[in-house]
């Protein structure tokens, strides 16, 4: 006897195990080329939730993976580094057979996209777009940044083990920029996101980002990168995302003038028909001005 039943789903994965006991969430939407999408801490690939929607309308299958210890990964003990993220990044894209994908990260997750590019020499991913990167490996080489820098991440650590309420509320309160996001309610539901997270899984995350040195893995990236950076960052300054511009070799800068840290909220229309434009774009001539793109 025939099902009589139509199945909705598409039979695409929600979770992936990455290794034993450890699985993690990914959102996987829409038909067309692969946009992969990294967050940042302490947050969860819901925060490209405004990204989802507006790419698949725009005929693009859209991937956003939530990392071990945040979201609704699981939050095992053990091992939180850029090798551990770029690892599972790559077993998640091969599980889901992507190739010549954009890979895209937030903040940390620009980071953690960084790495995975250099440790797998680009493998089915054929651009980068970094968003309000995180730049540790840069700031080490600026030492009046870099003192600040450590101090700022000894105190959100403080924070998380003394008062991880008042950690969210603070944190929150630094990624917006004049505008403070679009509305109240919008700035709410950003802030819940960050309660998904783990203690220890952001604290590690903390510490690495404090420590790490990825400041050689730039020389090593060949491919396309976009640059998006607020220029009311109180996160990571403005100054660093030029200085980031400037240490890779086929990387197109945009600024976001009335942003902060959270750029896909705070200028979502321009954030995603930019992001858009970057992406449909293919063959640019080495030293070709960015301005005629954007």
């Amino acid at each position: 006897m025939k099902d009589k039943y139509t199945r909705a789903a598409l039979g695409r994965y929600s979770f992936i195990e990455v290794e034993k006991n450890v699985r993690l969430h990914i959102s996987d939407l829409g038909e067309g080329d692969p946009i992969v999408l990294i967050h940042g801490l302490p947050f969860s690939n819901a925060m490209f939730e405004y990204q989802f929607q507006y790419f698949i309308k725009a005929g693009y299958r859209v991937i956003g993976i939530s990392l071990r210890g945040f979201g609704l990964s699981d939050k095992p003990y053990g091992k939180y580094n850029y090798d551990v993220f770029a690892d599972d990044i790559k077993i998640i894209l091969e599980t889901l057979e992507i190739n010549n994908a954009v890979l895209g990260g937030f903040s940390t997750g620009a980071t953690a996209a960084i790495r995975y590019a250099v440790r797998y020499n680009g493998a089915h991913i054929n651009k980068l777009a970094l968003f309000s990167a995180a730049t540790p490996f840069l700031a080490e080489r600026y030492e009046s940044i870099s003192i600040s820098f450590r101090q700022y991440i000894d105190w959100f650590i403080k924070m998380v083990n003394s008062d991880y309420p008042e950690f969210f509320k603070t944190f929150t309160s630094l990624c917006a920029g004049s505008n403070q996001f679009v509305s109240a309610n919008i700035a709410q539901w950003f802030s819940n996101m960050n309660e998904r997270s783990s203690s220890y899984a952001l604290e590690q995350s903390f510490l690495l980002l404090r420590d790490a040195d990825l400041y050689w893995d730039l020389k090593k990236i060949n491919i396309y990168t976009v640059i998006f950076h607020g220029k009311k960052d109180r996160i990571f300054p403005f100054t660093l995302a030029e200085r980031l511009h400037d240490a890779l070799p086929r990387s197109y800068f945009v600024p976001f003038e009335n942003s902060g840290h959270t750029l896909v909220l705070e200028e979502m229309e321009k954030f995603n028909s930019t992001l858009l434009k970057f992406i449909r774009f293919a063959n640019i001539k080495q030293g070709e001005p960015a301005q005629q793109y954007y």
